[in-house]
C-alpha cells in the first residue's frame, strides 16, 4: 500500500527506528526491494533520482508506482531523490509522486531556503512531504561529484532555522557520510548529530549509508535518524550477480534467467540493511 512519507517517518521518530530508503534503477531493482520488505514486514521506501527517472521513463515510472500499490500491503513511499530543478518537481508532483527531496545544498544559505520554500508551498497544497539539505556530502551521487575537501558540514543553529524558515517535513544532515563508496574508514560527527537533534523536531536523514557499519547506522538513529538512503551497495549487488552468471555462463542470453542471479545478491543487501535499520516487522 502505498502510504505517505510523513505517516511513515512519524513511526519511525516515535518508535525509534529508521526507515530504509533504496534508491532503485529498473523493475529488477525495484521489485526485489519491495518483495523483500514484504518478505520481512518492513516499511520502505523507493528513491529515484533525477537519471533514474529520465531513464525509466516518467510515464513508466509513475505507472509501476501505481501497480505496487496493488501488489503489496506494507507501508510503501515513493519519493524523488536528490532533485534539483523545481519545474521538474512540480510536474512529477502533479503526475502522484507523494514525496520529494529539494537539493538547493549546493546554493548559499539565503538562496537554499528560497529555492526549498518555493517547493514546500507547491508541495502543501497537493499534501506531499519535502525534505531538503543542509551542507552538502562528497562523493558522486547522480551526475554531480563533490570533492571531499568540499563538503561543508550542517551547522545545528543554522539547522533550526532552516527547519522554521522553509516548514520542510525532514532534513538531510552532513555529518562526515559521502556518496558512493567512502575512500578510507568513515568518521561520522555524532555529537553534531545530537546537536542537531536537540534544536529540530522533525524526522532526520541519512545520505550516503552504503560502507557504514550496522553499528555506526544504529548510533545515528539513537540520534534522531528516521530514514536512511542505500544505493550503490544495491547497484554493487546487482552487478555482481549479473558477472557471476555471465562469467560461469558465457552463452547465456535470456535476462529471465541471468537476472535471477542479480535478485539473489540484491535481496541479501535488501534484507541486511532492513535489519539494520530495525524496521523488520514494523510493517
Amino acid at each position: 500500500m502505498i502510504t505517505s512519507r510523513s505517516a511513515i517517518l512519524s513511526d519511525a521518530q516515535s518508535k525509534g527506528y529508521a526507515v530504509p530508503a533504496f534508491n532503485i534503477h529498473n523493475m529488477e531493482t525495484m521489485k526485489t526491494v519491495l518483495e523483500t520488505a514484504q518478505e520481512l514486514r518492513s516499511p520502505v521506501m523507493i528513491a529515484v533520482t533525477p537519471s533514474t527517472v529520465s531513464y525509466m521513463g516518467q510515464e513508466f515510472f509513475i505507472n509501476m508506482m501505481e501497480a505496487a500499490k496493488k501488489s503489496y500491503d506494507i507501508p510503501i513511499c515513493f519519493h524523488l531523490d536528490h532533485h534539483e530543478k523545481v519545474e521538474d518537481i512540480k510536474v512529477l508532483i502533479e503526475s502522484g509522486i507523494p514525496s520529494v527531496m529539494i537539493d538547493a545544498s549546493h546554493h548559499d544559505f539565503e538562496e537554499n531556503i528560497r529555492i526549498v520554500r518555493e517547493v514546500v508551498e507547491y508541495a502543501s497544497s497537493f499534501g506531499v512531504a519535502v525534505e531538503a539539505e543542509l551542507g552538502r556530502l562528497s562523493g558522486i551521487e547522480d551526475d554531480l561529484e563533490i570533492d571531499e575537501k568540499d563538503q561543508i558540514y550542517t551547522n545545528p543553529a543554522q539547522a533550526k532555522e532552516f527547519v522554521f524558515r522553509t516548514g520542510i517535513d525532514s532534513l538531510a544532515v552532513a555529518i562526515g557520510t559521502a556518496h558512493g563508496l567512502y575512500k578510507g574508514e568513515p568518521k561520522l560527527d555524532i555529537e553534531r548529530l545530537g546537536a542537531i537533534q536537540r534544536e529540530v523536531d522533525i524526522p532526520l536523514v541519512l545520505h550516503g549509508a552504503s560502507g557504514l557499519s550496522d553499528e555506526l547506522v544504529q548510533t545515528t538513529i539513537k540520534n534522531g535518524i528516521c530514514k536512511v538512503n542505500i544505493a550503490t551497495e544495491l547497484k554493487m549487488a546487482f552487478v555482481k550477480g549479473l558477472r557471476q552468471y555471465l562469467n560461469e555462463q558465457p552463452d547465456a542470453n535470456d535476462p529471465r534467467y541471468y537476472f535471477k542471479y542479480a535478485v539473489q545478491e540484491m535481496k541479501m543487501v535488501v534484507a541486511d540493511k532492513i535489519k539494520m535499520c530495525g524496521s523488520m516487522n514494523r510493517g
